[in-house]
């Protein structure tokens, strides 16, 4: 337990944030998600669309510190080629 009245309330400030970073964790993976389950079904433009909703998400997070800047930058260029992907994949099989 916290001795200092200081102590007191960075505890009380850090139940705050976890639970702020922990919402905004499942935000971000609740739209990366999506982005995935879009490629999976072969649908381009869904897929697309639903990176283009993401992208902001992830950076949002790598600005607020929920995750780090290169790893959300990371997701998105690989998500983003995996997007691109869907399209050529289809075309070439039909």
């Amino acid at each position: 337990m916290a001795n200092t009245k200081n102590a007191q309330k960075a505890a009380r400030k850090a139940v705050k944030r976890t639970l702020i970073n922990k919402s905004r964790l499942s935000r971000i993976r609740s739209f990366v998600r999506q982005v995935e389950d879009a490629i999976k079904s072969g649908d381009s433009d869904a897929a697309l669309a639903a990176l283009k909703a993401a992208e902001p998400e992830l950076m949002r997070g790598a600005s607020k510190g929920v995750i780090h800047k290169n790893a959300a930058a990371r997701k998105v260029s690989r998500l983003t080629r995996r997007a691109k992907a869907v399209g050529t994949k289809a075309a070439a099989a039909k």
